[in-house]
């Protein structure tokens, strides 16, 4: 039987695993970590065929310029001096343009609804028990120029076939009586859904072990060994594990790692933070609160708010100002719901691994025969999870891909 090793216990890692066990494949996944936390159990849960356009998008760039000294910002750059990041900086504004975004729309779409059958086939299929809702995503917004934007960008998910209805304030408050006066509408994206992401990755985990997945815990990979054009093993300081094939779901450490091998793979660390309400709050509907770049999901037992894209290196830093910054956000968008002292104190951190251009990274190397990628998925990570690893599987046991690959090839960048 083939041996698949898996490089990352994230959303992509564990989906991977899933697919390829269904294939027959014996399968181990390698962590840094002990797969509790990260991204893959702090964001917002969405599954979103309404984010079509990718954060690679025109005025993207002049705004981390604005809001690079104000550490509060949605969008925050830490100055440093890092020269992989300007590299990172500089594709990502060749990928800004107009045509570019123009040209993944459909791709993210259509990638994004895929993905969200997957999360319903595999609820279906009774392997394991999540929670998962279809209550759709509001993008609910306090001003004239950003209810422009959103119609604007509602219209063309309607032309897409998606479901996108847009709300005045009463019409609004009638379905989230919580929002305050400040809110002038929202559009209402019907197609979208959500997870609780802790649940999911449990339930997930828990059944790859029952089903013969082995977990290497708290090993941190430093070499990747290969033989001409086939990867041959992997090392951490103190264990060697031998493979047949290698998949690289390894998040925002995939670019570092995989210099020694000669791939240039451009992944920068987008931290985002989250907080959970564990009592009531009266939401009951997902919203992104549009100026303020918060995400608010009543998930299975808590609400959650989330937020931020902060590059500032690989790190777990919790910045208390960015805390506030979301925790005001939820005060000015909301009546009568303040964050706690207690409930600021707990919020978490992770890291969204981000390609330059937005598209996610999916695909055989074109170096080693045996070498699969999967990394890059920005701030669809969640949303991609099932699609990614279903390709993984698809990719490996040679068949057909479930979609076109080419605008996620990972030596884009050359």
């Amino acid at each position: 039987m083939k041996k698949i090793i898996i490089l990352g216990g994230g959303i992509s890692g564990l989906c991977s695993a899933y697919y390829l066990v269904k294939e027959g494949y014996d399968v181990t996944v390698i962590d840094r970590n002990d797969i509790t936390t990260g991204a893959s159990f702090i964001n917002a849960g969405y599954i979103t065929p309404s984010h079509f356009i990718s954060l690679a998008a025109p005025g993207m760039i002049s705004k981390g310029i604005r809001w690079m000294f104000d550490s509060s910002s949605p969008f925050y750059v830490k100055p440093r001096l890092d020269f992989d990041f300007f590299k990172w900086v500089l594709r990502f504004k060749q990928s800004a343009t107009l045509d570019k975004v123009e040209k993944a729309i459909p791709v993210l779409k259509d990638i994004n609804l895929k993905s969200q059958g997957l999360y319903e086939e595999i609820l279906s299929s009774l392997d394991f028990q999540f929670h998962y809702e279809r209550s759709g995503l509001l993008m609910a917004y306090c001003s004239v120029k950003s209810e422009e934007e959103e119609l604007k960008i509602a219209e063309r998910a309607q032309k897409e076939g998606l479901e996108a209805r847009h709300l005045t304030r009463e019409q609004l408050r009638k379905i989230q009586p919580d929002f305050s006066e400040k809110i002038l509408g929202a559009i209402h994206y019907e197609c979208d859904s959500h997870t609780t992401p802790s649940r999911f990755m449990l339930s997930m985990k828990n059944w790859l072990k029952e089903n013969g997945v082995h977990f290497e815990l708290n090993h941190e990979i430093n070499k990747i060994n290969f033989l001409k054009n086939k990867i041959v093993s992997v090392e951490s300081k103190n264990a060697t594990f031998e493979l047949d094939e290698l998949v690289l779901a390894t998040g925002s450490w995939t670019s570092s790692l995989v210099k020694s091998l000669g791939l240039n793979i451009p992944v920068q660390g987008g931290k985002g933070y989250s907080m959970d309400v564990y009592r009531s709050t009266g939401i009951t509907i997902p919203a992104v609160l549009v100026e303020a770049k918060v995400a608010v999901t009543p998930m299975d037992g808590f609400v959650r708010f989330a937020g931020t894209m902060e590059f500032s290196g690989n790190n777990s830093i919790i910045r208390s100002n960015r805390v506030e910054a979301i925790a005001n956000s939820v005060k000015n968008y909301y009546r009568n719901i303040e964050l706690t002292g207690e409930e600021k104190e707990a919020a978490h951190s992770g890291l969204r691994p981000v390609s330059p251009d937005g598209l996610p990274y999916i695909g055989k190397s074109s170096k080693y025969e045996n070498l699969t990628i999967a990394t890059g998925h920005s701030m669809m990570g969640w949303s991609l999870g099932p699609i990614t690893g279903k390709l993984v599987s698809q990719l490996i046991a040679k068949k057909n891909p479930s979609i076109n690959l080419d605008p996620f090839k990972p030596e884009r960048f050359k």
